[in-house]
């Protein structure tokens, strides 16, 4: 009942049913006012000839639907339209459309099916390659009435749903495994929305811009809350659902400077980490336990420079980690990155410092410094190792007498101290293994040192185990099964706090719309 209910307070609230219905009511009128029109007379000149009566087709900009077939071209209203994409999709496999333009060196992966076809990197689109998507509701602007004012503009309105279910030896709680956190439960993770622009980064002729709003509704809110971004739902409503404007943020794009820079302002994701908060972006369902407890959004300004097709560098200032420059306990903060991609592409290494200031506690002040290889061994093998330390500093002790932030730990510090010193150092290791454009394997294995239980709730260390099968039905539905084991060395800390071991396969579904 609980994703079902999810389901339907989403749709009334907060989903696409406005935009739905303004198509509904606009598109009609304007197809009834076209019928109406008068429509020209061919001349008797023009009624000689068979070729002059029909006008050449006018070329089409590069978007998503170019590679349809004209065979394949939506008839009808929006509804009609929006419809048909699915039923093309189940028959489609995305082999046929041509390559995007790009200038910069050929992609080192395959996506699908995997997530992205790049070695990722935060702050900005990729520099010099085309970022658009070809998902069912484009694909039903873009064949109606309006579909080249769509294409023209650039703007782009699409998103996914994603239920998870999960069977656990723990029976209350999974935590600090995620995002599946309810124990043997059907659970909406993630319901997202995006209106977003994407700069042209392939050009370099002239300023572009963009933007992204994007709404992040379900369960996984736990995770990417920040204070001061609606968080009072989570904080002090502790609600099981909630809505998170997890992007809300301005792009613009200067391409002489060096081989583009982009300037990024707004709550945009933290720049490091193989994973990400959005489903699609991610190689398994669940998510390590390295990345459950470093931070999520930042709220700033973050430049990125692409020096040349080996080195990028991102400098930019924030409020801190996962909060609102306007919240109480924000302050000016550094986060500094730099991706270099060598060995003919196939490596790519990507060190970065997040969210630094002085450390103090404060709600996920985390200082957290990171970095990422990834590494292709050949056409169907490559692997995406990270490692952290992150710390906070004067955290309150559980032991003590001072308050901790909502929704934030304290730390087992020694008896007869009331603050201390709580770092924590992880590492994770992804190993894929592709059989086909439409399935891959993936292989996680990680360690976790909560050295003073600040990150988990639990001074011990962990490791973790997943195995993760993904398969993609269509080019807009993947499902992901897993199996997943776990144990904390030090203190039980599964199943609130009861148990050492956890086991549980989980699975999702991602459809794409």
């Amino acid at each position: 009942m609980n994703l079902f209910y999810a389901i339907f307070r989403f749709i009334a609230r907060y989903s696409l049913a406005p935009l739905l219905l303004l198509l509904l009511v606009f598109e009609p009128q304007v197809k009834a006012q076209a019928e109406a029109a008068p429509q020209p007379q061919p001349s008797l000149e023009e009624s000689d000839s068979t070729q002059r009566s029909v006008p050449e087709p006018a070329q089409e900009i590069h978007s998503p639907t170019s590679a349809v077939p004209a065979s394949a071209r939506l008839q009808g209203g929006f509804l009609k339209r929006f419809y048909k994409t699915y039923a093309q999709e189940l028959h489609e496999t995305g082999t046929n459309e041509p390559e995007p333009p790009r200038r910069i060196p050929p992609s080192p992966l395959d996506s699908p099916p995997f997530p992205s076809a790049e070695w990722t990197y935060g702050g900005t689109s990729v520099i010099g390659a085309t970022n658009t998507t070809n998902f069912p509701l484009m694909r039903a602007l873009y064949a109606g009435p309006h579909g080249d004012a769509w294409k023209a503009s650039g703007v782009q309105i699409y998103g996914w749903i994603d239920p998870g279910f999960n069977l656990s030896t723990s029976k209350h709680s999974n935590l600090p495994a995620g995002y599946d956190i309810m124990a043997n439960r059907l659970e909406l993770d993630q319901f997202v929305t995006y209106i977003e622009r994407v700069p042209d980064t392939v050009q370099t002729d002239h300023m572009d811009w963009g933007f992204r709003a994007a709404n992040f509704f379900g369960i996984d809110y736990h995770f990417t809350t920040a204070k001061g971004w609606l968080s009072q739902q989570l904080v002090e409503q502790h609600r099981l659902y909630g809505d998170d404007p997890v992007n809300l943020y301005g792009d613009i794009y200067f391409p002489k400077l060096a081989q583009g820079l982009n300037v990024r302002f707004g709550r945009y994701i933290s720049l490091p980490d193989i994973e990400a908060q959005l489903s699609p972006q991610n190689y398994t369902y669940t998510h390590s336990l390295l990345y459950n407890y470093d931070p999520f959004t930042q709220t700033g300004v973050i430049g990125s420079v692409k020096l040349n097709d080996k080195w990028l560098v991102s400098l930019g200032i924030n409020g801190g980690n996962d909060i609102a420059v306007w919240a109480r306990g924000a302050k000016p903060s550094l986060t500094a990155c730099v991706s270099y991609t060598f060995n003919k592409g196939k490596d790519n290494i990507y060190p970065c410092a997040s969210g630094i200031n002085t450390g103090k506690y404060a709600y996920n002040n985390v200082q957290l410094y990171v970095n990422t290889w990834y590494h292709k061994f050949n056409d169907s093998w490559h692997m995406a190792t990270e490692g952290y330390y992150e710390y906070q500093r004067d955290v309150p002790s559980i032991f003590g007498s001072l308050p901790t932030e909502p929704n934030a730990n304290g730390a087992y510090c020694a008896l007869g101290q009331q603050r201390c010193f709580a770092p924590a150092w992880a590492a994770v290791n992804y190993l894929q293994k592709q059989f086909s454009k439409k399935d891959y394997i993936s292989i996680r294995n990680e360690f976790l040192d909560d050295s003073k239980g600040q990150r988990t709730g639990f001074k011990t260390w962990y490791t973790e185990h997943t195995f993760m099968w993904g398969l993609w039905i269509s080019d807009v539905i993947t499902v992901r099964p897993e199996l997943r084991f776990e144990r904390a060395y030090n203190m039980p800390a599964y199943d609130l706090g009861t148990k050492k071991n956890q086991f549980s396969f989980a699975v999702d579904l991602i459809v794409r719309y």
